[in-house]
């Protein structure tokens, strides 16, 4: 594996989490990282904002870029891209992690609710993509790398959160749609999925305690991102991953080690089997 060292990872929503943790995973490799998000100060109970991030960044051997961005705003999108670039002098890869839930039946979806999901989700993903695509023609190793499901067109994965499973398929679409459309320019367009959920604030508001307590710490998708964006981009397209699986193919044997309660049964996150 040639590692991210000198290679600019642009990722959105990475505050806390899964995007904080791929940040933190790329930067021991002492690649520069763009940590965007919209917390600039810290916040009772969330901990964590794009400049907190950015110092844990340098202080694992990478160097960050603190950027507020709300992944809507086209005309900020387009700010924060150009300032990565002077800075860095190049974007390698862009991870589209930020996103929004909410995992409520068709009825009692508010519309500022749904296009709070729409808006994050799916035109955040295809507009920062679309930002940042000249600059990946220009890399050696050009990913994009969406946190997004497989595309199971399933009614059970319709029926109790509509809302949120469009908006998440959005995203998939965009890894679909994208890789076709650029896979003769060698640019990467991915999708990675963890097998369980995920121990973070997420699924700390939107499911029940022991949820969080049998779930897996964010580093399981750090690693597997890690690994994907490594990846040779002319050949590996198109995919919708599995964290688990990437790293089972990397000869990962102990998935202990990212258990948030060591032996506890795991539950399965949405959209899988």
């Amino acid at each position: 594996m040639s590692g991210l060292r000198g290679k600019t990872i642009f990722i959105t929503g990475a505050t806390r989490g899964i995007g904080r943790e791929i940040a933190l995973r790329c930067a021991r490799d002492g690649a520069n990282v763009i940590v965007t998000g919209k917390t600039t100060s810290s916040h009772p109970r969330l901990p964590g904002t794009i400049h907190s991030v950015a110092q844990e960044v340098e202080a694992a051997g990478g160097r960050g870029l603190a950027l507020e961005l709300d992944v809507r705003d086209a005309d900020a999108i387009d700010s924060a891209v150009k300032r990565a670039v002077r800075s860095f002098g190049s974007i390698d890869a862009l991870v589209n992690n930020a996103s929004a839930i909410s995992l409520t039946a068709t009825l009692v979806t508010p519309a500022r609710r749904f296009d709070l999901m729409f808006g994050v989700n799916v035109r955040g993903t295809f507009l920062c993509s679309q930002a940042c695509l000249p600059h990946l023609a220009k890399a050696a190793n050009g990913h994009i790398l969406n946190l997004a499901p497989p595309l199971e067109l399933e009614p059970r994965w319709f029926k109790d959160h509509l809302a949120y499973t469009m908006a998440k398929y959005g995203m998939s679409m965009c890894t679909l749609g994208m890789a076709g459309e650029f896979r003769p320019q060698g640019i990467a367009v991915n999708s990675l999925w963890p097998r369980t959920t995920i121990a973070t604030a997420a699924i700390e508001v939107n499911f029940p305690q022991a949820v969080l307590k049998a779930s897996r710490k964010p580093a399981i998708v750090a690693d597997a991102a890690y690994v994907v964006l490594n990846r040779d981009s002319r050949i590996a397209t198109g995919n919708f991953y599995i964290d688990e699986t990437v790293l089972r193919e990397e000869g990962v044997t102990d998935f202990e080690q990212y258990s948030v309660t060591p032996g506890a049964a795991l539950y399965s996150d949405l959209f899988l089997d």
